[in-house]
Formats: C-alpha cells, sequence, structure tokens
C-alpha cells in the first residue's frame, strides 16, 4: 500500500507552508461553524479545503512553487515591518522619527534638541521639525 501511494504521489507538488496555512485556516473555519448557525464557514472551510488539496496534488510543480514563494516572500515582509515597529518602539524614548515630505524617507533625530532643521540623506531635502 506504501508503494502505491508513492508511485500515485510521483510528479505531484506535495504540502508545503501555504497549504499548511490553507488547512489550519479551514479548521478554524470549521470549528466556527460548529459553534455558529451559518452556514456559510463550513462552505468556506470545505471550498478551502479542497483547494489545499487540489494544490496538494497538482503536477503543475513550478506554478504551486512560485505561489509558494510569493506567501513566503509575503510573510517575511510581515515579519520585517514587526521588527521594524519593535525596534521604533524601543527607541522612542531617545529619537523621534519623521518622514521627509518629498521622498517619504523615514528619518531618526534625537529628541529634546528643541526645533531644528532636518536634511533627508536620501533626497537633500530640508524640513524643519520640532525634536
Amino acid at each position: 500500500m506504501k508503494q502505491k501511494i508513492q508511485r500515485f504521489m510521483m510528479g505531484r507538488y506535495g504540502a508545503d507552508q501555504l497549504g499548511q496555512v490553507y488547512m489550519g485556516i479551514s479548521m478554524v473555519l470549521l470549528v466556527i461553524s460548529l459553534f455558529s448557525r451559518w452556514n456559510i464557514f463550513y462552505a468556506l472551510a470545505l471550498a478551502l479545503l479542497g483547494y489545499a488539496y487540489y494544490r496538494m496534488l497538482s503536477r503543475q510543480v513550478e506554478k504551486r512553487y512560485q505561489e509558494n514563494q510569493k506567501f513566503l516572500n509575503w510573510r517575511y515582509q510581515l515579519a520585517v515591518k514587526r521588527n521594524k515597529r519593535k525596534e521604533h518602539w524601543k527607541q522612542r524614548k531617545l529619537y523621534h522619527f519623521y518622514k521627509c515630505p518629498s521622498c517619504r524617507q523615514k528619518i531618526r533625530v534625537p529628541k529634546g534638541k528643541g526645533r531644528i532643521c532636518i536634511t533627508c540623506p536620501k533626497c537633500k531635502t530640508e524640513f524643519i521639525k520640532k525634536s
């Protein structure tokens, strides 16, 4: 039996991180549908579960790989943004963070210096802010 399953899965994509997320979301939707009178959660859960299995059994390996890479890149960008917010939160007592009015570059300025002229290091625009 194990060999039959292995032969069946040859050339198919299999499970990946995006598929695991789809499975997890569908399980959460199934639990919500148990406690809810709305059948929409049940239908969404079954549709998402079906799509997750479709991806897993797909023979379009390159397309599924690209979908997974796009998801992983998006998740990485979220982690980078979260880490930046954490870093800004840690530095909030020592620095002010401003955005350049022309290029939107973030600039860190020490607190307690009064009104100062800030020069953007990227576009060299000068603007006055209170530090």
